[in-house]
């Protein structure tokens, strides 16, 4: 294990992962609106998004799928020294994470079943920024409507229709933070 392994995690943990923890929390119920998140530091190229998420969210009972640009050894020994959490094939993984091209094709995740839809994947999607101008989003934790660039609002769109079966996403940059769970309905602007 590389030293660089056993930096980067929370400094003050009860109270960073917490905070976390709203924040994702918030994210996934109020579909398209940015947050900020913050207190890892994971190796590049993943974002500290992307890291404080999975120091979060992952332990050594949610396995990981990591995207080829983020299947480095620094990166696995940093997630296996801060979570626990075991590096798997994509259609084993809880949690996935990469760019959008990278994770593609997303049949190859677990999308539930119907006695337990919860049984599917949550994909971290890298993104180089977050912006506001983009796709149109309606429905649970949106009062009219949201808007966020998404990468190809087709795949979204067929994404929604397997409801209540499908992925959920998170979106994330730098120390940005933005979801799209399966609920909501994605149109073109």
């Amino acid at each position: 294990m590389q030293t660089a392994a056993l930096t980067g995690g929370f400094a003050d943990a009860p109270v960073q992962s917490a905070h976390a923890f709203r924040a994702a929390l918030n994210a996934m119920a109020r579909p398209g609106r940015i947050y900020q998140i913050a207190g890892a530091t994971p190796p590049a190229p993943m974002s500290v998004a992307a890291g404080t998420l999975l120091l979060t969210l992952a332990d050594a009972e949610t396995p990981v799928w990591l995207a080829p640009s983020h299947d480095l050894p620094d990166i696995r020994d940093w997630l296996a020294f801060h979570t626990g959490a075991p590096v798997c094939a994509p259609q084993d993984a809880v949690f996935a994470v990469g760019g959008w091209s990278a994770l593609r094709p997303l049949d190859r995740f677990a999308i539930g079943t119907p006695d337990y839809p919860d049984r599917s994947a949550t994909l971290i999607v890298e993104m180089a920024a977050l912006k506001k101008p983009g796709a149109v989003l309606r429905g649970p934790g949106i009062q009219n409507h949201e808007t966020l660039g998404l990468p190809d609002i087709a795949a979204f769109q067929r994404n929604a229709v397997l409801f209540p079966l499908g992925l959920d996403f998170y979106f994330t940059a730098g120390d940005q933070l933005a979801a799209l769970p399966r609920t909501t309905k994605v149109e073109a602007a």
